[in-house]
């Protein structure tokens, strides 16, 4: 693993006290493989906090098929489920002190992460489920009411006040974000951004006295950021830079103190995003604090924010680093968060540890790995005691496969990570059957160690017998301004070829048989799997299309999905593509739906009816044509009351036992 490098790095504690830890039973390593059933079976526990002073946890757990919100007093350890959703996920849950939360809803499973889709609002309620109430509409009762969606998110609590907190929303102007000091009681929102510098803003950063201080805005019908500061709340706004979204140097701030410093993010003069202290009177870049050769800190090169800088939650004051690379890393410069970070590790090793600390003695460990469930404790550290309240899946202990991190080179000499997953059993040079698993997007991280779509898939098929490739490929953030800017105008040539060569890496490298390799994905990966096909009709033998784009002017022209209406949006997805003609040449020869009589090996197209980011209608296009090819899909399985992704269990058991089937038909075991 590569070490993070932290400038002026308080030295760890020599040694760290020992904790009192009775760990609950786990299955035994080397039990059997899991079932689809057990590996996509709602997880108990998901998004778990504790209450500012320690006293009450909150958590999702399942009911009614979709993940819903309890919340537990720790001193009887007495739960309370205290929503009932049976078409939402409830998503983005955060206290307002002891007594309420707010809450948004969602989608948990897609091929990149965790989404609002056709859900949103904003909502709260009492720990015990009373005085509940809508302060914001959902995404979809904006579309049924065919209205502009006016959306409110939560943005920070504020120190000392449980009545109020500081939303983000775009209430005052359809086009930019705007920040509220919002009365829970009333759901009256005063304007804190009221002088605002620009329209199509969004990234606000405000000061330890709730003053907005920066923002980030856009600029219609360009891929271009500003970034405004002002030096107080009566102040001027100034501008202190501008960059692009698809090349050349990023800037992005992080933090701004009392004292009117910053920290920020920026690869200036460097391949990766790293954080920098950063004077706003004189512009002017500062010392270098903390960086990664191979990752991105602080925010990645779309401008996105990303682990980086640790801030305590109140005071802001800066506590240490942390970095999203192979494996999550995590270094403390406050020597009493890094003796405690070391004292839980020792508890549990071989895990990735993770901690909050609250206003009282207790702290809330999260721990998990790659072959390990997720699971909390409660560390009580005037008594020295850990104490697990709960596991995501526990039933998966000693049934996953390990997740190994990867490096390829492509053809043009790009560098870039990714997974592999193996059989449990497998032998050094035996080639397999192969699955390679395009992530979604294109332009986002979505597998990591642990977690992910490609995870998912991972675990599936190399428990039954196949190799797993999951590489991320140009135009991926995260891994440096290099591979990001790669990928703008490659979209079905060098990122397709990005694919190509991660299968060549596993065939070169021993693990794949050549004549035996699936690709699969959804999203943009169901994309990539049909215009495979096509741009290689000999290199893959069979073809796994998720809610698989498969018209690229449908896609950004129709109204029937959620990337019309942001002109933001289309404008981005056209740098991306290389045009911003949607009747070019281009644009008809990379979407597949154009191209199904090239299209030999069989394919597997699988659908949520009420998908508003990849609207249906392309894909069932798709499947006609492929009909009337004469390649007619091997399975089209159109789920109702499903989004982008499948994200009832049932589903998702009967989508990969038939999905099992076909690879087997296809590539054998």
């Amino acid at each position: 693993m590569r070490k993070l490098s932290v400038i002026a790095l308080l030295a760890l504690a020599a040694s760290a006290p020992t904790l009192s830890y009775a760990q609950a039973p786990t299955a035994k390593a080397g039990d059997s493989i899991a079932s689809l059933e057990e590996l996509f079976r709602l997880p108990t526990l998901a998004n778990v906090s504790l209450s500012r002073s320690g006293k009450y946890l909150a958590a999702t757990t399942p009911k009614s098929g979709k993940m819903n919100l309890l919340v537990m007093e720790l001193a009887t350890r007495k739960g309370t489920l205290i929503t009932g959703f049976d078409d939402f996920d409830v998503v983005d849950v955060n206290w307002v002190g002891d007594e309420r939360l707010t809450f948004s809803l969602g989608q948990a499973n897609s091929p990149t992460g965790a989404g609002q889709f056709n859900g949103g609002g904003l909502f709260v309620v009492s720990r015990d489920g009373g005085n509940a109430k809508r302060i914001a509409p959902t995404v979809g009762e904006s579309r049924a009411r065919r209205q502009v969606h006016r959306s409110l998110d939560f943005f920070r609590a504020i120190p000392g006040n449980t009545d109020e907190i500081i939303a983000s929303g775009n209430m005052t102007s359809a086009d930019s974000t705007d920040l509220y000091r919002l009365n829970l009681n009333t759901g009256r929102t005063t304007l804190l951004t009221a002088g605002r510098p620009s329209d199509l803003t969004g990234g606000w950063l405000i000061d330890q006295n709730q003053v907005p201080r920066v923002v980030s805005a856009g600029i219609r019908d360009e891929i271009t950021r500003v970034i405004y500061y002002r030096a107080s709340a009566d102040a001027p706004w100034v501008e202190l830079t501008r960059f692009s979204r698809d090349k050349g140097e990023v800037f992005v701030p992080l933090s701004v103190d009392s004292n009117n410093q910053m920290l920020v993010a920026t690869n200036r003069g460097r391949d990766t995003m790293a954080v920098y202290r950063y004077d706003p009177a004189t512009k002017s870049l500062g010392e270098l604090v903390a960086s990664h050769p191979r990752y991105d800190m602080g925010a990645n090169t779309q401008g996105e924010s990303v682990p980086g800088a640790l801030f305590d939650p109140e005071t802001r004051k800066l506590l240490g680093f942390r970095v999203d690379a192979d494996k999550l890393e995590t270094v403390w410069v406050d020597e009493g968060r890094a003796k405690t970070q070391k004292m839980i590790d020792s508890a549990l090793p071989d895990t990735i540890n993770t901690f909050v600390r609250t206003t009282g003695d207790t702290l809330l460990v999260s721990s998990f790995s790659d072959v390990k469930s997720a699971r909390w404790y409660l560390l009580d550290e005037a008594k020295r005691t850990l104490e697990e309240i709960g596991a995501a899946r526990p039933w998966l202990d000693g049934k996953l496969v390990q997740q190994r991190p990867f490096m390829f080179k492509t053809r043009d000499g790009l560098e870039i990570p990714g997974y592999l997953f193996l059989p449990k059993n497998y032998k050094e040079g035996t080639r397999l059957p192969t699955i390679v698993h395009i992530h979604g997007g294109p332009f986002a991280r979505a597998d990591r160690f642990g977690s992910g779509f490609g995870y998912s898939e991972g675990q599936v098929f190399a428990a039954r017998g196949y190799a797993v490739v999951v590489p991320n490929f140009r135009i991926t953030p995260g891994f440096g301004g290099k591979i990001y800017a790669a990928g703008f105008g490659t979209v079905g040539r060098q990122m397709s070829e990005d694919h190509e060569d991660a299968l060549a890496w596993a065939v070169a490298n021993g693990y794949t048989d050549p004549k035996r390799a699936c690709i699969s994905g959804a999203s943009y990966g169901g994309y990539a799997a049909l215009h495979a096909l096509v741009k290689t009709p000999d290199l893959f033998k069979c073809a796994i299309a998720g809610l698989a784009v498969t018209d690229y002017k449908y896609q950004l022209t129709t109204p029937d999905g959620d990337t019309y209406g942001s002109t933001a949006g289309v404008d981005f997805w056209k740098a991306v593509l290389g045009t911003r003609d949607l009747d070019s040449d281009l644009i008809k020869q990379i979407s597949p739906v154009n191209h199904a009589n090239k299209m030999k090996a069989p394919v597997y197209l699988y659908a949520g009816l009420d998908d508003i980011r990849v609207p249906i209608d392309q894909i069932n296009r798709m499947a006609r044509n492929l009909e009337r090819a004469g390649n007619a899909p091997k399975g089209y399985m159109v789920k109702a009351k499903e989004g982008h992704g499948f994200g009832r269990s049932e589903n998702r058991v009967e989508l990969y036992n038939e999905l099992l089937k076909f690879v087997k038909e296809s590539i054998g075991e």
